[in-house]
């Protein structure tokens, strides 16, 4: 019981990600901590100590890797202007285009990302009126998973477009008052597949723009990845900070939004990562119907 732990805690802290089964599995890697200290637990009582030693080490090198979620960070001295970003995955066009109305007017967001953005699904979000709440857009609407599109209250020039297999990622530059430039990419990477290589999926992320330097970027939206993920984390390391994991909402699944015991447990692979001179003073996890996946919205504050 305690060795598939063990073994997980060395490929999850070695800094070498195997391609399948491993990218799936490691979404799961809380669940894992929770069936490790399990384990630990059952040796003790057997006292079968060499299994509570394994498992002891085991628990020891993962918990320090995920416990951080639950614990809300420090944030840097930033007094500029606030941006509130919100992101949605629209499951092929089929979220209700009122609720996320109603969600837009009650949080006004500066920045919207939307994923699995289709042409029909533009229209009747548009005919709702999201055009004239946030009256600029980078559109890149398509049929099937692939659209993806930025509308913001503020002007933006495209960005130009990921496109990774069947997956796209629109980028966009957003002027705020006072000529602050900002680049938000709606993300959207191949989904990892459940069985064989993952070329996509991987580039897909190794596609998005690094952190630090001088321009200040945002990436909002559904990663199809966890904070587990080596491409998730070689994204912080350049430069990003998640907003949940600042706020202690590391552990809120965002997918899939209306679970059952036939479904997969949630995960956590919708994400804000803010550049990290950005304050987070607010992270949420939203509902929507028609998706399978929970909106995420963010405030952040500008340095």
């Amino acid at each position: 019981m305690v060795v598939p732990f063990a073994l997980w805690a060395v490929v999850r802290l070695s800094g070498f990600e195997p391609d399948w089964p491993w990218v799936p599995a490691v979404a799961y890697t809380p669940y894992a901590v929770c069936a490790a200290v399990l384990g630990l637990a059952l040796a003790c009582v057997l006292r079968r100590w060499a299994a509570g030693t394994v498992a002891l080490v085991s628990v020891l090198a993962l918990v320090p890797a995920v416990l951080p979620r639950a614990l809300t960070d420090g944030n840097p001295d930033a007094e500029g202007p606030a941006l509130r970003v919100l992101a949605a995955n629209l499951m092929v066009g089929q979220a209700d285009p009122a609720e996320l109305m109603a969600l837009v007017e009650r949080l006004k967001p500066d920045v919207l990302a939307l994923q699995e953005f289709t042409p029909d699904s533009m229209r009747r979000l548009e005919e709702a009126g999201l055009r004239r709440t946030l009256r600029h857009a980078v559109t890149r609407p398509l049929t099937g998973v692939g659209g993806s599109a930025v509308y913001a209250r503020h002007p933006v020039e495209d960005g130009g477009f990921i496109k990774e297999g069947p997956f796209g990622q629109a980028r966009a530059w957003l002027t705020l008052p006072g000529e602050e430039r900002i680049e938000v990419v709606s993300v959207h990477p191949c989904a990892p597949k459940r069985i064989g290589r993952q070329p996509c999926w991987q580039a897909g992320l190794e596609a998005l723009p690094r952190g630090g330097g001088d321009a200040l970027r945002v990436l909002a939206g559904d990663f199809n990845a966890t904070l587990d993920h080596l491409p998730v984390r070689d994204l912080l390391d350049s430069g990003y900070r998640d907003a949940a994991d600042v706020m202690g909402l590391g552990f809120v699944a965002t997918w899939p939004q209306f679970g059952s015991w036939l479904q997969s447990p949630g995960v956590t692979i919708d994400h804000v990562l803010a550049d990290s001179r950005m304050a987070v003073r607010g992270f949420q996890v939203l509902k929507l119907d028609g998706t399978d996946h929970r909106p995420v919205f963010a405030e952040l504050r500008l340095p």
